[in-house]
């Protein structure tokens, strides 16, 4: 719990993607829960701690809104990657993602590195909604 919501370790390297889609197996999760790999690349959970450097520290409650409405990291880049559910979060209240801004930004801010999404080839990605890469 000292490390709740700092995202993936930045001390745990994932390396390449597990051979998926041969098989039952769609995607797959880091023994951490903090890496994920599919269709879509690989992504890794957020650091959401009010972390300057590495976290939301600059983000605006506007931002993390709009980024939950729209699905797109800080409310206008690029797509957010699977598994974040962002599609159930954007039907909640306005009241109930003001009252989840304040909790994050309530946290210890941690600085943790996380590594930057790796999307998949275009062909698989496209599938997924995740060729929009800005």
């Amino acid at each position: 719990m000292t490390r709740a919501l700092s995202g993936h370790p930045e001390t745990i390297a994932i390396g390449t993607s597990p051979n998926l889609g041969k098989g039952p197996w769609l995607w797959a999760a880091a023994e951490t829960n903090t890496a994920f790999s599919g269709p879509w690349g690989i992504s890794y959970a957020a650091n959401l701690t009010p972390d300057v450097n590495t976290g939301l520290g600059i983000w605006t409650e506007d931002m993390f809104i709009k980024a939950i409405r729209t699905g797109r990291h800080m409310g206008t880049s690029r797509p957010i990657a699977p598994p974040m559910p962002w599609p159930a979060f954007r039907n909640y209240s306005d009241d109930d993602l003001h009252a989840i801004w304040r909790y994050l930004r309530s946290l210890k801010p941690m600085t943790n590195h996380v590594p930057d999404y790796l999307p998949a080839p275009t062909m698989t990605a496209s599938i997924y909604g995740m060729d929009d890469r800005r």
